[in-house]
């Protein structure tokens, strides 16, 4: 943006030229949630992170296959922790900027400004345009309080999408973790381990999930998180321990532990990545269902009332009776869902030629 030096209502703009949307990015008192801030951290982080993965690549060409994987391990490991603590740095700073109407702005005689392609936020409220249809304006129609209902779908495409993903991360790591120790030790602590799963199916899933939410007066996307990544863990945990009941009898385990590996490294290093194939399957459909129970959450009042999620969509469009809000977010779920199990069921009969049809 350009602005010349007879701008007297902005004069921090004055005979510069600026790029507020970088700033806006960060800025908190428009993106108020931490998972807006997670996306727009990794609009800089991935490319960065992708440039450093491709020179490392080069270096990695002399190297033998074990030094390979190693560098490997250590390289995303280092971006990741380097990546958390940027991201930290990043939301507990707080960064807020003043606010500025960038309209009046570009009204000025001889001030060039650059707008989005899509002008509206998802939180714009316009009280002269309520609860109206499709239009050029607003090509999927205005909500009752006059948002923008194809912006706000945008943005619930990724709040849902994480939702899914991070409560899929959660469960998986646990059911990684309880079912590596029940296949691989038995007796006891197998026995130990089954009672705990046994115990967490008796419960209907929506129920449970219903009954922990109410604790909450305020709920948000991370308690959703949380709380299906909480109650969703035991399918894993099952199929994990019968990878290792499976594995934990072959010749590699047994040479693992004849030379003398501590039981973390046979369990974390030589079972483990042999017994995730069918995890990696399960946990692609468990995101649509994760986004599936969301919308139900949402669809039951019980979800977060102000994030712009598919299932607050929904919800708003039941309320109103509006079909566009209905018919736009519904076609949005199940889409991603269908595709999502189509990626499951791609990834089970790659992992698993006897599947193949």
């Amino acid at each position: 943006m350009h602005v010349p030096e007879s701008v007297t209502a902005y004069p921090q703009f004055s005979g510069t030229t600026s790029f507020p949307w970088f700033k806006a990015l960060f800025d908190q008192n428009f993106f108020d949630s931490g998972v807006d801030i997670f996306f727009n951290f990794l609009l800089f982080y991935v490319p960065a992170g992708l440039l450093g993965w491709t020179v490392t690549a080069r270096v990695k060409k002399g190297l033998s296959d074990t030094e390979r994987q190693r560098l490997r391990s250590r390289f995303i490991g280092i971006v990741s922790l380097v990546g958390l603590i940027l991201f930290c740095v990043v939301y507990f700073a707080k960064f807020r900027q003043p606010y500025v109407d960038y309209a009046s702005v570009a009204a000025l005689d001889g001030t060039n400004v650059i707008f989005p392609l899509i002008e509206y936020s998802y939180r714009d409220i316009d009280l002269m345009a309520v609860s109206q249809g499709p239009s050029l304006e607003h090509l999927l129609g205005t909500d009752r309080e006059g948002r923008d209902v194809f912006t706000r779908l945008i943005y619930g495409t990724r709040i849902s999408l994480t939702i899914g993903v991070v409560a899929v991360s959660i469960y998986t790591s646990i059911g990684l973790v309880l079912g590596s120790l029940a296949g691989f030790f038995g007796g006891r602590v197998d026995s130990i381990i089954l009672r705990m799963i046994e115990i967490m199916m008796c419960f209907p899933v929506l129920f449970l999930i219903l009954t922990l939410a109410g604790f909450i007066e305020e709920p948000s996307i991370f308690h959703i998180m949380l709380i299906i990544g909480l109650t969703g863990w035991t399918g894993i945990a099952r199929l994990v321990r019968g990878e290792f009941l499976r594995l934990r009898n072959q010749d590699f385990v047994q040479a693992a532990i004849a030379l003398g590996f501590t039981q973390a490294r046979i369990i974390f290093r030589h079972v483990l990545p042999n017994a995730v194939q069918p995890v990696f399957v399960s946990a692609t459909f468990g995101v649509a269902g994760a986004i599936l129970i969301e919308a139900t959450l949402s669809f039951l009042g019980v979800g977060p009332a102000n994030a712009p999620s598919w299932g607050q969509i929904l919800t708003s469009g039941r309320n109103t009776q509006q079909m566009t809000l209905i018919l736009s977010s519904g076609f949005a779920i199940f889409l991603t869902i269908s595709l999502l199990n189509l990626i499951g069921e791609g990834l089970r009969d790659a992992t698993d030629p006897k599947l193949r049809k």
